[in-house]
């Protein structure tokens, strides 16, 4: 789900064929590269690090020799307790060829003493804490499994004959396929010769489904924890506007992201919108970029202010998150620069006060602006005439069942315990 590598794995009959490279999909993956891939089993994915090195070294889907024989594994999400992991594997004489979380799903397997792979797979679920959604290869068997807490999303899609799973619903639409439904927290989908068939061996106390999918994450379209981005993300925008009570002559989204709440937010004020600022869609998305100087340098690169609506005017600006600031205050000098009047930053989220330790790669606490500043000083620090975020409360409104995601971010209320280890920056 990120944009850092891209990797294909398919099983031709015979043995595993892979294909992995630093880079965008479209970017890297060509015709050959197709052309190899022969097979009726694939797994493909896109890296988004947030455990291990961001290089290429990592670059999934990971293959292995087990005692269930070769297999590739793609994950989604982040072990809490991987360290802990790595060293029983370790000191069990298994060596590690990765540095991310996603090879000990395999190497894990080494150590059970069950006599199937499915039953040893489920035991190795049973060790791993944390946010996980894997989809794995063995010979013409693909397995499916999304951990109990439902961190991540997980989908089963069809076309024609053909069994798709996928992060978000959207990738169906792309290959012309259904959505069916969705993975459920803590199951294990098999697909073979003989169709599909699912374990619960995984008993769901709590779920704790990332709320930050809404917010952000998530593509707008995307049907992921039984709702619509779309819908959720524009309600974010019109409780913001039943939270604020200031005039302004427009509502200005930071593209992509703040569109939908920005739209959610005109309709409550009726207050109207316009794309105060242009985006360039042949650059990727910042906040997702590994170093600071790469994501101030997407931000130039990607936004460009549109005088012809800005000159003069009161203005609402709507972004999704505000994060480490410095983003929010390149925009703003941007704005300034075009003109604007007045310049009123409003943010469909609360204060992001927390690092994520479940597959969002957020920063240190040190980092996160809210915890550095008060309002105020974070006013000050990205130059905006008044500052507003949408309350935990109103956040926490505007999904179906509040009990079953993790806000962990905005709350400081972590639902699985982090290991001391992870605790620590890991780039």
């Amino acid at each position: 789900r990120g944009q850092e590598s891209a990797g294909i794995c398919t099983f031709d009959g015979t043995d595993l064929r892979v294909v992995r490279k630093a880079g965008r999909v479209l970017e890297k993956i060509d015709q050959s590269d197709l052309d190899y891939l022969r097979g009726s089993v694939a797994i493909g994915h896109v890296r988004y690090s947030t455990a291990g090195d961001s290089g290429g070294l990592n670059a999934q889907p990971i293959v292995r020799e087990t005692r269930f024989g070769k297999l590739a594994v793609v994950h989604n999400g982040n072990l809490t307790n991987h360290a802990l992991l790595r060293e029983e594997v370790t000191s069990r004489g298994i060596g590690l060829n990765h540095s991310s979380d996603t090879e000990l799903f395999l190497a894990l397997l080494d150590l059970s003493e069950k006599d199937d792979l499915e039953s040893a797979l489920i035991e190795v679920l049973g060790k791993v804490e944390g946010a996980y959604s894997i989809l794995l290869i063995s010979g013409n068997k693909l397995i499916a499994a999304r951990d109990p807490m439902g961190f991540r999303p997980l989908l089963i899609g069809r076309r024609d004959d053909t069994v798709l799973f996928a992060s978000e619903s959207c990738a169906f639409d792309i290959v012309e396929g259904e959505l069916i439904r969705e993975v459920e927290p803590g199951e294990v989908v098999v697909v073979d010769g003989e169709g599909m068939r699912s374990y619960f061996p995984f008993k769901s106390e709590r779920r704790s489904m990332c709320i930050f999918e809404f917010v952000y994450f998530s593509r707008p379209d995307s049907y992921i924890f039984g709702e619509w981005a779309y819908r959720v993300r524009k309600d974010l925008g019109r409780r913001l506007a039943l939270e604020d009570d200031t005039e302004a002559d427009l509502v200005v989204p930071v593209p992509d992201s703040g569109v939908v709440p920005a739209i959610g937010y005109a309709q409550e004020k009726g207050i109207p919108f316009e794309m105060g600022l242009i985006r360039n869609h042949y650059v990727g998305r910042s906040f997702i970029e590994p170093t600071e100087e790469l994501r101030n340098l997407r931000v130039l690169m990607k936004l460009s202010p549109n005088r012809s609506v800005l000159e003069g005017k009161r203005i609402i600006v709507i972004d999704d998150s505000l994060v480490r600031g410095t983003t929010s205050r390149r925009i703003v000098s941007m704005l300034r620069r075009a003109g604007a009047g007045e310049i009123h930053l409003r943010i469909a989220s609360p204060p992001v006060v927390g690092p994520c330790y479940y597959g969002i790669d957020t920063p240190t606490r040190e980092e996160l602006i809210a915890n550095r500043m008060s309002l105020e000083e974070i006013r000050n620090f990205i130059g905006v005439d008044s500052l507003r975020y949408l309350s935990l409360e109103g956040l926490r409104s505007c999904v179906r069942d509040r009990h079953s995601f993790c806000d962990a971010c905005f709350s400081n209320e972590y639902p699985v315990e982090v290991e001391k280890t992870a605790l620590i920056r890991r780039r």
